[in-house]
């Protein structure tokens, strides 16, 4: 099996199955997000204790980039620091090309640094996508902004 079926079968096994699907009654932190080029949906919400995330709910409706992305990425957050949570949001957003620097990914270690999110990387080929792949992120901080 090559790489990138490997990410594929990733991406699409987040897809079918997504991690924390639901709802969060009375979130501490909570944001929707709209793809207003494909009209891909995400709500993120986040349950906040003592400066980190206990719990946290990811739904919306879209590609399977957009609510893997989404599946990927609740599955990183329980127990992360909203310090831990900004600098992982970095990290991949150059794994994806939207900022520029190094991910700090190991292309001789697949998934070694940030697991299943790795999948991500080769949405990069394809510039239409990256959006898809962002708006979790994108609606992530967002949720966070609100947070005092």
């Amino acid at each position: 099996m090559s790489l990138d079926e490997l990410y594929r079968q990733v991406i699409l096994d987040h897809y079918r199955k997504p991690r924390h699907a639901g709802h969060i009654e009375g979130a501490d932190a909570r944001a929707e997000g709209v793809n207003p080029l494909c009209g891909d949906e995400v709500t993120v919400e986040l349950r906040i204790e003592d400066g980190k995330v206990t719990d946290v709910a990811v739904r919306g409706r879209g590609c399977s980039i957009s609510q893997a992305s989404g599946s990927m990425m609740a599955d990183k957050l329980i127990g992360l620091s909203t310090t831990e949570i900004d600098e992982l949001v970095h990290q991949v957003k150059r794994l994806l090309d939207i900022e520029p620097g190094d991910s700090g990914v190991d292309p001789e270690r697949p998934g070694a640094v940030l697991g299943d999110l790795e999948a991500l990387a080769g949405v990069r080929r394809f510039p239409v996508r990256i959006k898809c792949a962002d708006l979790p992120w994108a609606t992530l901080q967002e949720a966070l902004a609100g947070v005092g």
